[in-house]
């Protein structure tokens, strides 16, 4: 059986000092890191909130779910059946398998499980 968690929110930002300073200064919530100009996250309890220019916003300008998989593949691949679609198919980056997807009313998902190397 799959396991599935809500972990992540994604949010665009055209101007990620702004966006930090209100996360951050304004509600208060702890950065968890920062990479650049362009991402950062903050740590909301069970949920961080990512920060993304369009650089490495999945779907930019949508608010973006990420969800922790044991199977991107799988959860891509029935999303896709369902009635969504895929943006990007399955891949790995440095640290995890993600795949970018739309559910079946075009809100966006991004799938991600960690490598294991």
């Amino acid at each position: 059986m799959t396991t599935r968690e809500v972990k992540m929110i994604v949010l665009s930002t055209e101007n990620l000092d702004e966006s930090l300073a209100f996360y951050t200064e304004t509600l208060g919530f702890p950065l968890k890191f920062r990479d650049g100009d362009h991402f950062a996250a903050v740590d909301g309890g069970n949920i961080t909130i990512a920060l993304a220019t369009a650089l490495d916003h999945p779907i930019p300008g949508q608010v973006v779910v990420g969800i922790k998989t044991d199977d991107v593949d799988a959860d891509a691949a029935a999303t896709d059946a369902a009635g969504g679609g895929i943006a990007k198919a399955a891949y790995d980056d440095a640290h995890e398998r993600r795949a970018v997807a739309y559910d079946s009313q075009g809100n966006g998902i991004v799938f991600y499980s960690p490598l294991t190397r």
